[in-house]
């Protein structure tokens, strides 16, 4: 076909091309990390104890299981009036 594209297509990498490539994969590999560890972080966080107010997992399953108790309270206080 063409002699002179195909000789081009045949010549190797020269080093600016490398660095190049390297570049480009550290940054792909990089990035992928980069992600992964802040998904990490963010659903570890959940888990962490909390000194604010109960804004993660354990502080909301600390208010539910304390409005729980106080409706059982109210449920016994009704159940022993109608007895009396």
């Amino acid at each position: 076909m063409y002699p002179q594209l195909l000789e081009r297509q045949k010549s190797k990498m020269t080093i600016t091309s490398w660095a190049g490539l390297i570049v480009a994969l550290t940054a792909i590999v990089g990035s992928f990390v980069g992600c992964v560890g802040w998904l990490v972080k963010h659903y570890l966080s959940e888990l962490k104890p909390d000194r604010n107010g109960g804004h993660n997992l354990e502080g909301r399953l600390v208010r539910v299981e304390a409005r729980v108790d106080s409706i059982y309270q109210l449920l016994l206080q009704r159940d022993t009036q109608h007895r009396d």
